[in-house]
């Protein structure tokens, strides 16, 4: 390989060493590659790839669905949804913690962002636990580790930009993503019981909540509830797109918060407007600046010979994935996981065709595997966003951390070796 070739992946390290921006690192080495390497393609076409990302219909979905979840937490829904996690899980040991789990699962079809939700959750619910006798470094932990539920349950983010690197349907990456985010729910759940009986955490509430305590926050909470199940009908009968959803999901939205709760103010319009217009143009940034990445990837066929070497030199799929999985959280400690998920799956989709393994199962695996190393110490994104709101120190989340990572990788590997979990709504929908 000439050293033209390799030039840019250089380049990319050394400004990631330097602590440089992904988006504005891979800008950086691509336009050094095209500038400076006369066998590439003009500049012009640099310049019309990141346009042309900026102009694509399907990731119109991602302002879109931003924009949902930015009214749905000014519109008194997330009150609501917490209402209803303690009147199911209140009354357990534990109850805060669990309340906290459950509330994000609620939250991924309403949120979509891991990120997100974390900040969320800790502004609102670490205090209370903090309040009830729980360690301040142990309800952060929790609040970390339950939002990595938040991107798996439709509808994602990074459900949606897997989908769209590697051309495959997103309406069937939402179906799949319910049982697994259900399932790391429930295992996050025994573990904080284990734990708080082991600590003597109390409960919120002295007595299970009452069919009619239930049905009430139910009643209150069902208009978000609806949001998900909604999205599901529409794409099974034709009704939209995944990227009109969105645009349907900010209608909802605002109608809700309106005209139903009644909390959503148009002094909270300037607000909404900024928030969702952050968070969207960073995330188009990055993607923007992965597809120019890509077509220098592309044009020096590195991805194909990535391809080649793997499947030369590891002839089982077990094996393969079980590599992926190890690189993954290892490389997603240090990458966001939008951008790391843009970086690699072009490298990855390649020999997971060519191995016959079912792409809507690997993306899945590669949506948990980038949304745990957003947990993970010493890098993880989440770690950073709940330790900077609660104020603890970073060693004391890591102590804590271990046994949610072991119980998260747990369900990973469950979910890798056994597809037919993960597959099994988008093959009864299909």
């Amino acid at each position: 390989m000439e050293f033209w070739a390799i030039l840019p992946l250089i380049i990319l390290f050394v400004l990631f060493i330097m602590k440089v921006p992904i988006a504005y690192a891979m800008l950086i080495s691509t336009l050094t590659y095209f500038l400076f390497n006369p066998g590439a393609m003009s500049t012009e076409f640099l310049i019309q790839r990141l346009v042309s990302t900026m102009e694509s219909f399907i990731f119109l979905a991602i302002p879109f669905f931003t924009c949902a979840g930015v009214i749905f937490n000014y519109s008194g829904i997330t009150s609501r949804l917490m209402k209803l996690a303690v009147s199911l899980v209140g009354h357990l040991k534990g109850g805060m913690g669990h309340v906290n789990i459950v509330l994000s699962a609620m939250m991924g079809g309403l949120s979509g962002s891991a990120n997100a939700d974390a900040a969320m959750q800790s502004k609102v619910i670490v205090p209370e636990m903090t309040k009830l006798g729980y360690d301040k470094s142990f309800s952060t932990v929790v609040t970390a580790a339950s939002s990595v539920i938040t991107p798996i349950i439709p509808p994602g983010i990074i459900l949606i930009l897997y989908a769209t690197v590697a051309n495959v349907s997103i309406e069937k990456m939402f179906y799949a993503g319910y049982i697994p985010g259900i399932i790391m729910m429930f295992a996050l759940m025994i573990l904080t019981r284990y734990i708080s009986i082991k600590r003597d955490y109390k409960a919120v509430t002295e007595r299970r909540a009452s069919g009619k305590e239930i049905l009430s926050a139910l009643k209150e909470s069902i208009w978000a509830l609806f949001l998900p199940l909604g999205i599901i009908m529409g794409f099974r009968f034709g009704i939209f797109t995944p990227t009109e959803a969105g645009a349907v999901c900010i209608v909802y939205a605002i109608i809700v918060g309106k005209f139903i709760y009644k909390e959503l103010k148009l002094s909270d319009l300037k607000y909404i407007i900024l928030e969702t217009a952050t968070i969207s143009a960073g995330i188009m940034f990055i993607l923007a600046a992965a597809q120019a990445f890509g077509s220098y990837l592309t044009w020096e066929r590195i991805p194909i010979m990535i391809s080649e070497a793997l499947t030369s030199n590891i002839t089982e799929p077990w094996m393969f994935l079980l590599i992926v999985n190890i690189m993954l959280i290892i490389i997603g400690c240090f990458f966001d996981g939008g951008a790391a998920m843009v970086l690699l799956a072009p490298l990855l989709v390649p020999t997971a065709i060519a191995m016959d393994i079912d792409l809507i199962h690997f993306g899945i695996i590669m949506c948990i595997n980038l949304t745990i190393a957003g947990f993970s110490p010493p890098f993880g994104s989440m770690m950073f966003v709940t330790t900077a709101v609660t104020n603890i120190k970073i060693e004391s989340y890591i102590k804590e951390a271990w046994s949610y990572l072991a119980v998260l990788i747990l369900v990973l590997l469950i979910l890798t070796y056994l597809p037919q979990i993960t597959m099994f709504i988008p093959n009864l929908l299909s």
